[in-house]
């Protein structure tokens, strides 16, 4: 997909920029920017969007975004609805692979981070303690300046590089370049199918969102996202019904029907087809006590 390209502000006394966001919701579009970002949520929750990768997220979630790689964070509709008790909240670090010169990287006792800035390319989700740790850092490094601020981030990165508690989210050779040319075609074609996905959306529907043939547009589609719409939709409900079996007493049939499946059967195969397991199995696995 063609995603927009975020032009990210450092301050010229800075070599990289470290920010705390907070709003109605997190930035609104599926953009992409030469600097890598690692990211932790502190409030909010919604669906997440890295290169072909596709995942709820929701506070305490940690991660690592490769530069150029796409991604968006679409917040619940609820954080649309101008609630006073929802907001977004996250902070931020964005920063060049090369911000510290050009001989660092090839320090032979850097070889860890290289591979960890490597496999960032793909996106990486940080759990365990790894996670705990990286919130603390990025903590204190909203209130660091100078020299302070730069070890930080050092440490933070190898941390990150000498732990095994992360999850490698995009296929390998999602692309990482892009044209800006049609940025509000496929914010449009997102947009209409998270606002839309609880009911049937017919290619023709889409085709004309897009402002294609339903042929073209099925070409446009799969060349750019690696999937076909259709299975591009099956995630998007499968991980609303993820969402719901953890967050709500809603029966399975309701959650199928909420998400917008018909048929059980059909709920059942595409969940346990994308997920790996039955939708009660999930609910029991990772559901709250309600």
């Amino acid at each position: 997909m063609k995603p927009q390209l975020l032009k990210i502000s450092i301050a010229s006394d800075f070599s990289f920029s470290v920010r705390h966001d907070i709003g109605p919701h997190f930035y609104n579009r599926w953009h992409y920017h030469p600097e890598l970002e690692l990211l932790h949520i502190e409030a909010g929750t919604g669906t997440q969007f890295v290169g072909d990768s596709i995942r709820n997220f929701q506070a305490g979630d940690t991660l690592l975004i490769g530069a150029n790689l796409p991604h968006y964070w679409r917040c619940d509709k609820a954080y649309f609805e101008h609630r006073p008790d929802l907001f977004a909240k996250a902070t931020v670090v964005h920063f060049r692979a090369d911000f510290w010169g050009d001989t660092f990287l090839h320090l032979p006792e850097n070889r860890p981070m290289v591979k960890l800035l490597n496999l960032a390319q793909q996106g990486l989700r940080i759990y365990g303690q790894t996670n705990q740790r990286l919130k603390a850092l990025l903590t204190r490094m909203l209130d660091e300046s100078g020299p302070e601020r730069l070890v930080t981030l050092l440490k933070t990165l190898s941390i990150l590089a000498n732990s095994e508690e992360m999850e490698v989210l995009s296929t390998i050779d999602y692309p990482s370049h892009f044209d800006e040319g049609d940025t509000d075609r496929i914010n449009r074609i997102y947009a209409y199918s998270i606002a839309n996905f609880q009911r049937k959306i017919s290619l023709e529907e889409i085709a004309e969102v897009a402002s294609l043939s339903v042929n073209s547009f099925c070409r446009y589609f799969k060349m750019r996202s690696r999937k076909s719409y259709s299975q591009f939709l099956l995630e998007l409900r499968v991980h609303h019904a993820c969402k719901l079996l953890i967050d709500s007493t809603l029966s399975i049939s309701q959650i199928g029907l909420e998400s917008g499946f018909n048929q059980s059967s059909g709920f059942n195969k595409y969940f346990r087809q994308i997920t790996g397991k039955c939708p009660m199995q999930y609910r029991n696995m990772f559901g709250k006590v309600l």
